[in-house]
């Protein structure tokens, strides 16, 4: 009889073991992207040849994580997501440095009321816009010169606390608010965001607006050396707007458009950005990008996608460049996990831009996100693979 007890309490240990199991979920993630890469006139007249990036990524940035879920009941989970970035090229910390500079997140989730997470995190745009535009298929060379309207989801913003509706119809929305934490300035290194998508079978349409306060103006003028000083981390890695990070404060606001026929998908896409100042400014008046997109992918195969992209960017207030950049990639799918590709730009840049010291000089072609700066054109190919797990 004790023996049967026994056997009767260990089957039952075994059960809630199992149930607990079933109810919650822990899974490893991760993507490794690197590719041989040449730019002509990376830095001045002068060329290169890299493996790799640090500061962007190809297709998709090198990531690994670890998310999870807990079943609460009711159709109520707690989840968590810790996302990893490093440069594959060399083992080395992205973002900063950080060990999760990519997301760290913890959440409640409802199939009914949405979802509402707490911490490092993407803003709206990126959530809700990005996905629909030319970064999603071949990432950061299709992007907005210099990045100036975080196309490339260059930054992500700390403190945040953000909600997404459930999906009705087709439509959602994100709202997200990240605390400054400066004691008595409630504005200061603030950010907020708000965004709204609608898919409906081959159409798609979003759009959204970001802002990001930098620090108090009341310690003075801000030191351009010191950099930028907020919750979201900003995007000041190239010569086309690195001369504004002294801004008072960032606005993005930015619609895009998708439209699939067949094998085709055709996109456009408008942005307006503003770095503004303020007495702390190391620039005298608010500078303003605008920028419109369009491109056009064709699956050729189940494995071959190709793509070509336009982008034009036009600069104005406190100086004026415009900036074309002309982009083409094609990926090929070896299994479901892995893939090769080869993209390429090329930008001209013409005008002058802010030299972070009240000054002005002549405007740098930089492609994409990648940061590199020389003449008044540039070139970049990137021969890549790509492996998720």
């Amino acid at each position: 009889m004790k023996r049967f007890s026994l056997s009767l309490m260990s089957l039952a240990a075994l059960a809630a073991a199992t149930t607990a199991h079933a109810q919650s979920s822990v899974t490893l993630y991760g993507t490794i992207d690197t590719s041989i890469t040449y730019v002509h006139n990376a830095q001045g007249n002068a060329n290169l040849w890299a493996l790799g990036n640090s500061s962007a990524g190809d297709l998709s940035g090198t990531r690994w994580g670890i998310k999870g879920s807990e079943d609460l009941g009711s159709g109520l989970k707690a989840i968590f997501d810790l996302e990893n970035g490093f440069d594959p090229s060399n083992g080395r910390l992205n973002q900063g440095g950080r060990l999760f500079g990519r997301q760290a997140f913890v959440g409640l989730s409802s199939d009914s009321l949405g979802t509402i997470t707490l911490g490092r995190q993407y803003d709206p745009l990126i959530d809700l816009v990005q996905g629909i535009t030319a970064d999603n298929y071949f990432g950061s060379v299709f992007a907005t010169a210099g990045d100036v309207d975080n196309y490339d989801n260059s930054f992500r913003v700390d403190n945040a606390v953000k909600y997404t509706s459930p999906v009705w119809s087709g439509l959602q929305f994100e709202l997200m608010y990240s605390l400054g934490g400066v004691a008595g300035s409630t504005g200061a290194r603030q950010s907020y965001s708000a965004a709204v998508a609608y898919n409906n079978g081959p159409f798609s349409l979003a759009g959204g607006y970001f802002y990001a306060a930098n620090s108090s103006a009341s310690a003075g003028p801000r030191d351009p050396s010191s950099g930028w000083n907020s919750t979201s981390d900003g995007t000041f890695d190239g010569p086309i707007n690195s001369g504004y990070q002294t801004a008072h404060s960032l606005a993005i606001a930015r619609v895009a458009g998708q439209y699939v026929a067949g094998p085709f998908t055709f996109g456009l896409g408008y942005s307006n950005a503003q770095y503004r100042h303020d007495a702390s400014s190391a620039f005298g008046a608010d500078e303003k990008y605008n920028t419109g997109q369009g491109f056009v992918n064709y699956q050729a195969t189940n494995a071959l996608l190709v793509g070509i992209g336009y982008s034009y960017t036009k600069s104005s207030g406190d100086t004026s460049a415009t900036y074309h950049q002309v982009s083409a990639g094609a990926d090929y799918s070896l299994s479901k996990r892995t893939d090769v590709y080869l993209v390429g730009a090329y930008q001209h840049a013409s005008g002058e831009t802010g030299n972070g010291s009240g000054g002005a000089i002549a405007a740098q072609a930089s492609v994409g996100s990648y940061g590199y700066g020389g003449t008044s054109t540039q070139e970049l190919v990137s021969l890549g693979l790509r492996h998720k797990f």
